[in-house]
């Protein structure tokens, strides 16, 4: 493992919570494209951390390495370490099957699977070979809840989740997440397509979900990013330009591109 970098080492002495990630040197390419260049970052435990920055400026990708979600991608490389409470993620021997059952994702667009309601929210514990009925049942009903669609669904579980609404998908594809009782959540963009109501819904249900989860969401709305986050990192280039608490980000940046991109001077 590589040495922690001085700059990772002074956020640790200063840090007042637990950090859930601790990013150190991190670069990403793909193929001859640098996407991410040199990332430190400390994530917080049972925060919430905004990513926000122009698009193409490696939000999506730094998220996506945080379970390695983004190596289904040809030609990827990485440099610099990814630690998950101590563990360095990118070690060859890490099983990203287990990995990305503690850090569950959920998309830009909603993407239920062809199946019923509760036939999503189960198929990750089925697949882990949980086949008791009552608890399945106490799973599917305790994922819904936490996702805050149980009492809009509870009598049409096997109805085909694409008779849902938009909303109503994301909130599933949640709740598909939680029924494996992840670590993390790595939301990308999770309200971009949705319409004013259901994305104040799935604001909401983020706020609910800090309590239990540490949670990262990427998102072009600045006004989301000051609403919901506690941690705001601005990328810039693939570069991390500003990273501190949300609200000194939007009220005193500490760096001018910081202050063109979040004043709606640029991007």
């Amino acid at each position: 493992m590589e040495t922690i970098t001085s700059d990772i080492q002074e956020q640790l002495a200063d840090l007042p919570y637990e950090s859930v990630f601790e990013i150190n040197g991190l670069n990403l390419w793909y193929g001859d494209h640098q996407a991410l260049r040199d990332v430190n970052l400390l994530i917080p435990k049972n925060q919430i951390t905004a990513v926000i920055g122009p698009s193409g400026c490696g939000k999506s990708t730094f998220i996506k390495t945080l379970n390695r979600m983004v190596e289904v991608i040809p030609g990827v490389r990485t440099t610099g370490d990814i630690l998950y409470h101590g563990l360095n993620i990118l070690a060859p021997s890490v099983r990203v099957e287990s990995l990305r059952t503690q850090i569950g994702m959920v998309f830009q667009k909603p993407n239920p699977f062809p199946k019923s309601i509760l036939g999503n929210v189960l198929y990750g514990p089925k697949r882990q070979g949980i086949h008791d009925k009552r608890q399945l049942m106490e799973i599917a009903e305790r994922s819904l809840i936490d996702a805050a669609l149980w009492d809009e669904v509870k009598d049409r579980l096997h109805m085909n989740a694409y008779g849902l609404s938009g909303g109503q998908q994301q909130r599933l594809c949640i709740a598909r997440c939680l029924a494996l009782q992840p670590d993390v959540l790595l939301l990308d963009e999770p309200t971009a397509s949705l319409d004013p109501i259901a994305s104040f819904k799935i604001e909401n249900l983020i706020g609910t979900l800090k309590e239990h989860y540490s949670i990262l969401i990427v998102t072009h709305s600045m006004q989301q990013a000051s609403r919901i986050s506690d941690r705001t990192a601005f990328f810039l280039s693939g570069e991390v330009i500003e990273y501190d608490n949300t609200a000194k980000i939007f009220s005193n940046p500490h760096d001018r591109r910081t202050d063109d991109y979040i004043s709606g001077r640029f991007g």
